[in-house]
C-alpha cells in the first residue's frame, strides 16, 4: 500500500470557524476552503495511518521526536468561551517501526510517550499544529485513521530532517497500510510590523520561493535556503517541508499549490501532492 497523498497544511487556529475572531474571520476563508478540500482528498485516499509533522509538539533539542503513545488529546480555546477538543488514536506499531528504522540509519530520533506505558492514560498532549489540520480531517470528514505525530528539529542540519523523510517514504512503500503525510506548516512570520516578530522583506520572498517550489514541483529546492534568510523570514514550515522533500526523493509526487494568503502576520500555504 504505497503512500498516495501528502500535503502542506497551515495550522492557525482561526481556520477553524469556532476559533475564529469575528473581526478577521473572513480573511481566512480562502485558506479554510483549501484545507477542507485537502481533508476531502485525504478521506478519498482512505488512509489507515496519517503521519503528521508538527513544529509545535515536543521540541527535543538536536533530536527529531516520534510520538509513541496510544493516544493524543488536545483542546484549543477561542473567543467568547468557545473551544474545540480532539482525541486521536495513535499508530504505535508504525511509530515504533519508524523509530527503529531511523535509529538504524543513525538519525537523531527519540521516541516519546506520556503518562503510562500503554492504555488510555498513555496520552501525549496534542499541540495546535496537530489539532488544527486533524480537526478538518477527523471531525469534519470523519476519517478514522490512526496518527503518528513527529516533530522536526531545527538544531540539526536540515539534511537530517530530509533523511528522516526518506525513511518515511521507504517505510510507506513497504507498508501494508495506506499512509498519508501532512506537513503542518505556517510560512514566514515577519509580514507585519505590528506582529510579534516584526517586519522583514524576506518574509514575502520566502513565501514566494516556497510557492514557486511547489508550482515547479521542486520542493527539494528549499534545502538551498540560507540560514540568515530563514532567520529573517521566521517561518515554522521549513523543517516539516524538508521531511516532505525527503519523501518525494522516494515517491515521485506532483505538487499543486491550492492557495496562498497572509491574513495576519504569517503566511499560509495549502498544497497537495499526489503520486505522479
Amino acid at each position: 500500500m504505497p503512500l498516495e497523498y501528502a500535503c502542506v497544511v497551515p495550522h492557525g487556529g482561526d481556520i477553524i470557524p469556532n476559533l475564529a475572531v469575528r473581526k478577521t474571520e473572513r480573511l481566512f476563508e480562502k485558506t479554510r476552503d483549501s484545507v477542507r478540500k485537502i481533508a476531502r482528498e485525504i478521506r478519498e485516499a482512505r488512509p489507515d495511518t496519517i503521519i503528521i509533522a508538527s513544529p509545535h509538539n515536543l521540541r527535543l533539542q538536536y533530536n527529531i521526536a516520534i510520538i509513541t503513545s496510544e493516544n493524543s488529546t488536545g483542546q484549543l480555546n477561542g473567543p467568547r468561551g468557545r473551544r474545540v477538543r480532539l482525541r486521536l488514536k495513535c499508530d504505535r506499531e508504525l511509530a515504533q517501526n519508524l523509530l527503529r528504522e531511523s535509529t538504524q540509519k543513525h538519525l537523531p530520533v527519540v521516541g516519546a510517550n506520556y503518562g503510562t506505558a500503554e492504555g488510555s492514560a498513555s496520552d501525549v498532549p496534542m499541540d495546535w499544529g496537530t489539532l488544527v489540520p486533524m480537526w478538518f480531517v477527523a471531525k469534519e470528514e470523519r476519517v478514522r485513521a490512526r496518527v503518528v505525530i513527529v516533530a522536526p528539529s531545527r538544531e540539526i542540519p536540515l539534511s537530517k530532517n530530509i533523511a528522516f523523510g526518506i525513511v518515511i517514504g521507504e517505510m510507506a512503500e513497504k507498508s501494508k497500510k495506506r499512509i498519508v503525510f501532512i506537513a503542518s506548516a505556517d510560512q514566514a512570520h515577519a509580514h507585519q510590523k505590528s506582529g510579534p516578530y516584526g517586519f522583514h522583506r524576506s518574509a514575502t520572498k520566502y513565501d514566494q520561493f516556497v510557492s514557486r517550489a511547489i508550482q515547479k514541483n521542486r520542493i527539494g529546492s528549499i534545502s538551498r535556503l540560507s540560514k540568515r534568510f530563514v532567520e529573517e523570514a521566521k517561518p515554522d514550515s521549513l523543517w516539516q517541508m524538508a521531511m516532505l522533500a525527503g519523501i518525494t526523493k522516494v515517491v515521485e509526487m506532483q505538487g499543486t499549490l491550492l492557495s496562498y494568503a497572509v491574513p495576519t502576520y504569517y503566511g499560509m500555504i495549502c498544497a497537495s501532492f499526489v503520486r505522479a
